[in-house]
């Protein structure tokens, strides 16, 4: 009364591989252009500012200090933030070059 039931055999497809792949493909190149590269070009930007830092620059830590640089090492930077007062930052810890005059402005 009861006939077998078979289970019908499945076409084969030969873009099954690659096609399963390519969402996943697209996802990487999208988290290289959006994420990666520029993360690397601000890095690139950063020191190359980094090693353009020369004595009499006025720069912005990135803790926030503003400050004119009185000497530079490899390293180190010593920022004067106010007359007669200086600190000593790692070269890294500068964010941004500011324009000349800045500090007076402030």
């Amino acid at each position: 009364m009861i006939s077998a039931a078979y289970a019908q055999s499945a076409a084969p497809t030969d873009a099954g591989g690659l096609m399963g792949f390519l969402p996943i493909i697209l996802m990487f190149v999208l988290l290289y252009f959006m994420l990666i590269r520029p993360q690397m070009k601000r890095a690139k930007d950063h020191k190359s500012m980094i090693e353009a830092l020369e004595k009499g620059a006025e720069v912005v830590t990135a803790g926030g200090i503003v400050g004119k640089i009185t000497k530079l090492t490899d390293a180190y930077v010593t920022l004067e933030i106010a007359a007669n007062t200086e600190i000593v930052v790692q070269k890294q810890a500068v964010q941004t070059l500011l324009p000349k005059g800045t500090i007076k402005a402030l």
